[in-house]
């Protein structure tokens, strides 16, 4: 049997990738294609690795092979991930920059930040997280490094911060610089020059995804990291009670302002019910029931997942631990999911943006 590379590109051209709505082939994402006798194998590229749709793709094009040139042909498929970028990020080396907010205090912001970050790590990607909550950093309690401070480095004559690192992602928080058991009584323009330095002071190295811990409410930090950066999106935590979902919805339309204009990437309900841990099948929706997904609907905005009230959440977070590294735990598919649902909306952003400006350069 006469295979060729033609033969091949031709076959794949019928496998569309499902968000971005084109074929493989058009898109690029076809490369390394070897061929001896019956044998080929040939390399997908995806946006992500944490992509939701890997096997799905990995399917189509073994039944395309199959039907377009013979169900004769030995296929090995490598899949394998590019993250996209849609432009200058601000910070050298980082492609996407993912804003986690919440309109009010106290729904679990952080919690999801944490195991959000972690989680796009575990699918294989670079990732960085930045606690650019001020006045009630979280990050070095969930993650054991109380007391913990940066390296400092010299470079062409200015000082870099080395984030830190642990569980495999870098890590930064205006906690690693101040004394836990104060307060940081500080106004606005002091605020913003300390959150501008954990991005611009910082040796971030390459990453594919960046995520920002913002402040509960809409403040001046959310204003000078969403018009000093250009992010990539927003993820918006709100749990069930509709005091939370009218806090999340000035949240989401902060974003959406005409002077900041960050693309929303979705809406995470937390707490969305509590599941006892010797009734692991039980919920009980104690806060109101499917409020996250509802606002998602009402603003036409993704519904990125649930994730319930369990005290093994909390917990792990409090002992330095974040629940996500926990393969034994139900809760890490949660989070998993959750993290492929963003990076997903991620790569339809970025697809998006490079067709608007594909169509202005033409």
């Amino acid at each position: 049997m006469n295979i060729t590379k033609e033969q091949v590109l031709q076959a794949l051209s019928h496998v569309e990738e499902p968000d971005l709505k084109k074929d493989l082939v058009t898109l690029n994402m076809i490369q390394d294609i070897h061929i001896d006798g019956n044998k080929l194998a040939f390399s997908v590229v995806l946006t992500t690795p944490a992509c939701p749709l890997k096997d799905l793709i990995e399917n189509a094009c073994r039944n395309a092979i199959g039907h377009f040139i013979s169900k004769d042909v030995e296929v090995t498929v490598k899949m394998t991930s590019q993250v996209t970028t849609q432009r200058n990020t601000g910070v050298p080396g980082v492609k996407n920059i993912i804003a986690v907010a919440s309109g009010k205090g106290g729904v679990g912001k952080s919690t999801v930040s944490v195991n959000l970050a972690l989680a796009l790590a575990k699918t294989g990607a670079k990732v960085g997280l930045i606690d650019a909550d001020i006045y009630g950093p979280s990050i070095p309690i969930m993650f054991g490094l109380e007391g913990a401070r940066p390296m400092a480095t010299q470079e062409n004559g200015k000082t870099k911060i080395e984030p830190i690192e642990k569980y495999g992602i870098k890590l930064l928080s205006i906690g690693f610089f101040t004394d836990p058991n104060q307060p940081v009584p500080w106004r606005g323009p002091m605020v913003s020059t300390a959150v501008k330095q954990l991005f611009n002071d910082a040796d971030w190295g390459e990453l594919d995804y960046l995520v920002i811990d913002l402040p509960p409410g809409t403040g001046d930090i959310h204003i000078t990291v969403t018009q000093s950066f250009p992010i990539t999106g927003a993820v918006v935590v709100t749990t069930p009670q509709n005091v939370a979902l009218a806090d999340a919805k000035k949240g989401i339309g902060m974003f959406m302002m005409e002077a900041i204009n960050v693309p929303i990437m979705g809406i995470v309900e937390n707490m969305a019910y509590f599941t006892p841990a010797e009734l692991p099948e039980n919920k009980y929706y104690i806060f109101g029931q499917g409020g996250g997904q509802k606002l998602a609907t009402q603003l036409n905005v993704p519904f990125l997942g649930e994730i319930p009230l369990i005290k093994g959440i909390s917990d792990s977070g409090d002992a330095g631990k974040p629940i996500v590294l926990d393969d034994n735990s139900p809760m890490t598919a949660s989070f998993i999911e959750m993290a492929q649902r963003v990076a997903q909306q991620v790569s339809i952003r970025n697809a998006e943006k490079a067709q608007v400006l594909n169509a202005v350069n033409n």
